[in-house]
């Protein structure tokens, strides 16, 4: 199961779009997405996201 962004929670400051090693996450306007065909669930977005938007769990 892909990381999900929460677009209520994120704020838009681009820190798992640095992190993704796989450059799975992109920005829409202000809110990442991340990806799932590209995404491989290494959860390193969600250990760096300060607003705790990321989870590993579908949409």
């Amino acid at each position: 199961m892909p990381a999900y962004v929460d677009p209520e929670l994120c704020t838009g400051c681009e820190t798992c779009v640095d992190e993704c090693p796989v450059e799975a996450i992109r920005m829409e306007g202000e809110v990442a997405v991340v990806d799932p065909e590209l995404c491989t669930e290494c959860e390193a977005c969600i250990d760096v996201c300060p607003a705790e938007a990321i989870s590993m769990r579908e949409e």
